[in-house]
């Protein structure tokens, strides 16, 4: 049964008509310098002979020509199908990766090295398929012109071929292993290495920097010694084809003297023999494309295990105004048999410890979050705004219609509402100031992240802490502002202010991933553990 990667890689040839361009052009190229070995022979007896034929000029010329124009077109034809098969196997990478949601099963670092490099490797298949195709037709043409010259010489190279295939086996089943260790342990430096890039601040703050590199560092032994596995085995299989190659041609040469001294063989010819002995043992000279070849599958390998992950089933999102309903549902160890109704248009307010599960409930109620067991409903679209937005777009005006086609005049509806415009217009090219120039605060950013979920319109709006950094006042001003803006929709909010918790019409309170409690704040502040949730239990 085949391999998911090696399913992957025939997929990634077969989809574009391009490699049998390739291939024609590399058969044409092919024949040429299966050709020139004996056409050069006829110019070199020619010469020997003092007779001048203008033919045997003309061939051999144009048989060189021929070669190096294939190589040419070749070397062109070669770099669009493997940019092509790499943009494809990215794209789809990519889409798999959006659709498992989050949190993903894949390390953002792993992720990236899968797109970034393994596409990359992956997407040279066809490339080096045909390469090796190549390679291994013009070693059996060059046993066929090696018997045209002289059956003897075809027996004595026939010797070599059994000890040539050995080695390429033995390389390819060694190298197979390691190949794909180094590109796991690759990945997993990735990973380890962006998450101290995003927490580089903290790190400094907390003086944890010989700790992080350390963790970091941590994979390197495995990746060392996969890495060393590598070249092991290609030095062994240089140096033991650097001593098969020779030993050949050696043999072929002797054996084509003894046919000249016979009368069997011209000078020319003997040149010839010695041009395909060294095109017949070609296979072994691949030894780059063979561990290309290893590369490119175990690549295929970890791009298919991404494409094989199973899709989290997730609610469909149903028109309606608004309602959101939960029914005994679990995620994981932070939600546990929570059961919940929120009518559409009212603003629920959902409260609790650190670590309570207040951020899960509100990624499944925004449809970010699969459930483990359980049932969602969720009646209209939904807009999401996090406590730290990324924003995304090159200007300001496009991160907050990002994903949309709003005009001017409802991306600055949207940031009126959110109480960032008075701010933005105040930047040095207004809302067309480029992000990387736009010097703004944390309580900025979040007001910046509120309109682009505004101006979607949505008939549930999810609020994960997406006004933390904002002080009591603006808050209460952004609140107002809502209401207007989208009146009548339904709002869920993530909060650890008790003023927000008393603007809501219901509190969901959880505790250790469960729902504790529900109701007003004015009724769940009669509870001892609840005011401990803003008081700290003072």
């Amino acid at each position: 049964m085949a391999k998911p990667g090696d399913v992957l890689l025939f997929s990634v040839v077969r989809r574009d008509h391009r490699p049998w361009f390739l291939l024609l052009n590399a058969a044409v190229a092919t024949t040429g310098g299966l050709l020139l070995p004996a056409a050069l022979a006829g110019a070199v007896d020619m010469a020997l002979s003092g007779e001048f034929v203008l033919f045997t000029v003309v061939w051999l010329l144009l048989l060189a020509a021929t070669e190096i124009v294939g190589d040419a077109i070749g070397i062109v034809l070669a770099a669009t199908i493997t940019s092509r098969a790499t943009a494809w196997l990215r794209r789809e990478l990519s889409r798999k990766l959006l659709s498992l949601g989050h949190p993903s099963p894949f390390a953002a670092g792993d992720a990236v090295s899968r797109v970034t490099g393994d596409c990359g490797n992956a997407g040279g298949i066809a490339v080096t398929l045909i390469t090796l195709l190549v390679t291994a037709v013009s070693s059996v043409g060059a046993v066929v012109a090696l018997a045209l010259l002289d059956w003897r010489l075809a027996v004595v190279f026939a010797v070599s071929v059994p000890l040539a295939m050995l080695l390429v086996r033995t390389h390819m089943q060694l190298t197979a292993d390691d190949v794909l260790a180094y590109q796991e342990v690759s990945g997993d430096v990735s990973a380890r290495l962006l998450d101290a890039v995003s927490g580089r601040r903290t790190i400094a703050a907390a003086g944890i920097a010989g700790h992080e590199t350390e963790r970091v560092l941590r994979p390197l032994p495995r990746l060392a010694a996969a890495g060393a596995g590598m070249w092991r085995t290609q030095a062994k299989m240089m140096w033991r084809a650097g001593l098969l190659l020779p030993a050949v041609e050696v043999a072929v040469l002797v054996t084509a003297g003894f046919g000249v001294m016979e009368g069997r063989l011209t000078p020319g010819d003997v040149l010839a023999a010695l041009g395909y002995a060294a095109l017949g043992m070609g296979v072994v000279g691949q030894i780059p494309q063979l561990t290309a070849l290893e590369r490119t599958r175990a690549s295929a390998t970890r791009i298919a295990e991404v494409l094989g992950t199973e899709v989290p089933a997730r609610p469909a999102v149903l028109p309606g105004a608004g309602v959101l309903e939960l029914r005994e549902v679990t995620v994981g160890t932070a939600l546990r048999d929570v059961t919940l109704s929120i009518p559409a248009g009212s603003f629920a307010a959902v409260v609790g410890r650190s670590g309570s599960g207040k951020s899960t409930l509100a990624a499944v109620l925004g449809g970010l979050s699969a459930v483990d067991s359980g049932t969602v409903r969720r009646d209209g679209a939904i807009g999401y705004a996090f406590e730290r937005p990324a924003l995304l777009g090159t200007t300001i005006g496009r991160s907050i219609g990002y994903g949309t086609d709003s005009d001017e005049i409802q991306v600055r509806d949207a940031a009126v509402a959110a109480q960032v415009h008075d701010v933005l217009i105040r930047l040095p090219q207004g809302y067309e100031t480029p992000l990387a120039d736009a010097p703004l605060s944390g309580g900025e950013v979040q007001r910046i992240g509120l309109a682009r979920a505004i101006i979607r319109d949505p008939e549930v709006l999810v609020l994960d802490d997406a006004t933390a950094s904002l002080d009591t006042v603006t808050e209460a001003k952004v609140d107002k502002a809502l209401t207007t803006a989208l009146p009548g929709r339904t709002r869920v909010v993530v909060t650890h202010r008790p003023a927000t918790a008393a603007r809501a019409d219901v509190v969901v309170w959880l505790d250790d991933g469960r729902v504790r409690g529900t109701g007003t704040h004015r009724e769940l502040w009669e509870h001892e553990d609840y005011r401990a949730v803003f008081t700290g239990g003072e």
